[in-house]
């Protein structure tokens, strides 16, 4: 099998040596994304249900580009500079799985790119 670098300026760009997704046969998998603005690079400025649902929205992005959806998503990483933030991301990321949600991590971190307060990576299928 051979592995698909996945691109789309609906969703910010890479800041560093890696790709915004992956896909290798119906995987894709999905580099962590932080609440970034596609069109500027910048940080979304807002509390952090804010910043979740524009990590959410960039992972859309992303699943779109590479033929697949939020609906298959199969597993997530969430990491939080703060886990007293875990009720406020669990509001707005149930709106994003409303239905047979993935399977989940959530994590504390020290530090996150960008200062930023949440970070999602995902794995998804395709087809």
């Amino acid at each position: 099998m051979e592995k698909a670098v996945i691109a789309t300026s609906k969703a910010p760009a890479a800041i560093g040596p890696y790709s915004q997704a992956i896909r290798v046969g119906t995987l894709v998998f999905l580099s962590g994304q932080i609440p970034l603005f596609p069109a500027t690079g910048e940080i979304v400025q807002g509390d952090i249900r804010v910043q979740t649902r524009q990590v959410l929205e960039n992972v859309k992005q992303i699943l779109e580009a590479a033929g697949s959806s939020l609906d298959k998503v199969v597993k997530t990483t969430v990491f939080m500079k703060d886990l007293n933030d875990y009720a406020a991301v669990n509001d707005v990321y149930q709106e994003y799985f409303p239905h047979k949600p993935p399977a989940r991590a959530a994590v504390q971190a020290a530090k996150l790119p960008r200062d930023a307060g949440v970070e999602i990576e995902a794995i998804a299928y395709s087809g």
